[in-house]
């Protein structure tokens, strides 16, 4: 099958299923997920379908679809346990401090935390605040806002002024899509705007990715490539993609 029969096929097989998975594409036509990926980067770019994490949609599909905590927790699981482990080798020293952006892999770091590494942990997220609140080592700070039920995390100005006036030793971000071209992106306007001023108030900021975040894009950019210090992802990214990241300003790290 010729990659263009094999890419109006998939246009097809979206438009009648509704929603697809690079793996279960992958099996179907008998290729790699990164062909799959790449075909369909291809179909979003003449209109047939939207990249969605982990898969694709119809283009007529709503403009903004955004998997749940609990979803996205179930997925990649193995990867996101390696990328938490990894990064904590990146913490600073004991007695710094640390932002913790919302996110199932953020959320695994909260949860590997050293408890013999005093940190001052501050976050907008439900889930890791409540992680936090009593190892003795940790001193957490919750930022205020409105909580979101989708991602669990507060946004909104009183967020954003709140990080306005912070400065941490290190960052970690979590993102719902990356590509060299347009950067790192998030379908809601408001999580784009809290997670553009957590990379401003890092002065080092990690980014926390699987690698089937790389090569999607979201509605809202949050923030470029330049503006990342190291990306920890795991063994699936392409030696190619990891060539491109790192040309684009980031250390790459694989657990």
């Amino acid at each position: 099958m010729y990659a263009e029969e094999r890419q109006q096929a998939m246009a097809q097989l979206i438009s009648q299923q509704g929603r697809v998975s690079v793996a279960s594409l992958a099996e179907k036509f008998t290729v790699t997920t990164e062909t799959v990926r790449r075909d369909l980067t291809s179909l979003e770019r003449i209109g047939l379908v939207r990249r969605v994490h982990g898969g694709a949609v119809p283009a007529n599909t709503l403009a903004v679809i955004e998997s749940g905590l609990v979803e996205r927790d179930l997925a990649h699981v193995a990867a996101k346990e390696a990328i938490a482990a990894a990064a904590i080798g990146l913490l600073p020293p004991a007695g710094s401090t640390i932002l913790l952006d919302a996110g199932s892999t953020t959320m695994r770091l909260a949860a590997a935390l050293p408890r013999e590494h005093r940190l001052t942990v501050v976050t907008h997220a439900v889930p890791i605040a409540a992680r936090l609140a009593t190892p003795p080592q940790i001193d957490l700070c919750l930022l205020p806002g409105r909580v979101r039920s989708t991602t669990q995390a507060a946004v909104g100005p009183d967020t954003v002024a709140a990080l306005a006036d912070l400065r941490a030793d290190v960052a970690f971000v979590a993102t719902n899509g990356l590509t060299v071209a347009h950067g790192l992106t998030t379908p809601d306007r408001e999580e784009a705007a809290t997670k553009r001023a957590i990379v401003k108030a890092g002065q080092r900021t990690v980014l926390l990715a699987d690698s089937s975040k790389i090569g999607v894009e979201c509605t809202m950019r949050f923030a470029s490539l330049s503006q990342i210090d190291v990306l920890v992802t795991d063994a699936g990214i392409s030696p190619a993609q990891a060539a491109a990241i790192r040309k684009a300003g980031p250390t790459v790290v694989i657990a």
